[in-house]
């Protein structure tokens, strides 16, 4: 290199120096970085109106109570990612809790509280139940909005049919050592949540696994001809994604110690919503693990200060929908203008 080229790199370089605060500080370089991190810049003020308005909104139990609330949801959400990045999505998992509830409550009563096997049967549901979405999704071609409602309306009936059409009740008290035992003071759910996070986000980032789900969410044709099985990976999510739900099942059954029928009944909507939020494309191949964790703090964080606050719940729903549809909205309108 000659040293008049040196010169002009160096005074390049000085340049840009000098106009680096300049284009941070600029109205266009602000209004992109707001867009592009719209939904912290929500939750932010989401926390800072409830904190003004509720001093109870701010307080450690009040917290933990965000998080317990937000674990079961956190399980199904996760699962949810998965399958959206493929390109699908996944209707089932509000019925597949119910079933995994269902029978966790009824193995318990069974073995006089055996909770491991109590634990194992609820993820063998789920898990069985997400293989059956799979496999009639990768193998039949059914579209999975078809494929997951079937499973939806089945699985709800079986919930029913295993306890005869009524809640399974007077179960063993170890039952709900399942869900409110505590951990250095968070309880367990808690801790699978953020255990969950973690490995999913890292096995997206890090692993092939991850790289080949984003690929057929991308272009499922283009996938095949790089020689990855498409098939084995929309298999693979649907199959995680029901173990995931069995697991919130039995969660949620030791909470209450109890066995409801319509337990998750509409947990599915709040998953998606979640996953939408948190700026995951219902096309696919576009969207992160963490994303979702922020969509779904954000919900369970509305949900908590509405109720500080004594919103009632259908006003709540608005609020909830008109948050989707805006995350939806900035969410193509941001793609359109990188476009």
């Amino acid at each position: 290199m000659s040293s008049k080229e040196a010169e002009v790199e160096t005074d390049s370089a000085r340049n840009s120096l000098r106009g680096g605060p300049a284009r941070l500080l600029s109205p266009v370089w602000i209004r992109e970085f707001l867009i592009r991190h719209s939904m912290v810049v929500i939750l932010i003020l989401i926390i800072g109106y409830f904190s003004y308005r509720s001093a109870r909104f701010t307080t450690p139990e009040n917290l933990l109570t965000i998080l317990v609330a937000a674990a079961p949801f956190a399980l199904i959400a996760l699962g949810q990612t998965l399958v959206i990045l493929t390109g699908g999505i996944d209707l089932s998992p509000g019925s597949i809790i119910a079933v995994s509830a269902m029978t966790a409550a009824s193995v318990a009563k069974q073995s006089d509280g055996n909770l491991a096997l109590t634990v194992v049967s609820a993820l063998l549901v789920g898990l069985a139940a997400g293989a059956i979405n799979g496999l009639v999704v990768s193998r039949l071609n059914v579209p999975p909005f078809i494929a997951t409602l079937g499973m939806l309306t089945a699985g709800s009936g079986i919930a029913y049919a295993i306890g005869n059409g009524a809640p399974i009740n007077g179960l063993p008290a170890s039952f709900g050592l399942i869900a409110n035992t505590r951990i250095f003071g968070v309880q367990i759910p808690v801790v699978i949540m953020i255990v969950g996070i973690i490995v999913l986000a890292i096995v997206m980032r890090r692993t092939a696994f991850g790289m080949r789900i984003y690929a057929v969410g991308g272009n499922p044709m283009a996938s095949r001809i790089a020689g990855i099985n498409v098939r084995r990976v929309l298999f693979s999510v649907y199959a995680i994604s029901g173990l995931l739900a069995g697991l919130s099942g039995v969660m949620l059954a030791s909470r209450v110690i109890s066995g409801p029928p319509n337990l998750g009944q509409g947990y599915e909507l709040d998953a998606i919503a979640a996953v939408v939020i948190g700026g995951a494309s219902l096309f696919g191949g576009r969207g992160s693990i963490w994303g979702t964790a922020l969509g779904l703090i954000l919900i369970q964080t509305l949900n908590n200060g509405l109720d500080l606050l004594i919103v009632p719940a259908y006003w709540q729903d608005v609020i909830k929908g008109i948050l989707i549809v805006a995350a939806v909205g900035v969410d193509v309108w941001s793609n359109k203008r990188r476009k």
